[in-house]
């Protein structure tokens, strides 16, 4: 007889354990009735019976969540909010289009007359190298274009 005990004793303290485990580690949204915490509260102070009422009463269902929980590609919602395929096409042309012209900004600042003669001598950078004999254009002797 004290063997039973014994291992009822046992059987009902792990369960005891695994209940107050279990309501801890459950999201605040899978707890229904009450909060989390009385949730908590019944299951430590009412050992064995708490964690009867916890799986049986308390502890929400996985079929919400699990339907809840969506990869974008699948939420309706979130495909009706990026728009259609046309969109997005129209949306790529017109940033194409954007970076066309300011390469082409780019390219017209690049090509016009020498920025240096605008700005006061001290700001001109050193002088060019001197193209005297046998100097390339950087000033390097004996350098093959």
């Amino acid at each position: 007889m004290t063997r039973l005990l014994l291992i009822l004793a046992l059987v009902g303290t792990a369960f005891w354990v695994y209940a107050i485990v279990d309501c801890a580690l459950q999201p605040s949204t899978r707890h229904r009735g009450v909060s989390k915490g009385a949730w908590i509260a019944i299951v430590v102070l009412l050992p064995v019976l708490g964690g009867l009422l916890w799986f049986v009463v308390g502890r929400g269902r996985g079929a919400k969540t699990a339907a809840a929980r969506r990869a974008p590609d699948d939420d309706p919602e979130f495909l009706g909010s990026i728009g259609s395929m046309a969109d997005q096409d129209e949306r790529i042309r017109r940033l194409e289009e954007e970076l066309a012209q300011l390469d082409a900004e780019a390219d017209d600042e690049r090509f016009r007359a020498d920025p240096s003669a605008d700005a006061p001598p001290s700001e001109t950078g050193p002088t060019p190298p001197s193209t005297d004999g046998d100097d390339d254009a950087r000033g390097q002797r004996g350098a093959v274009g």
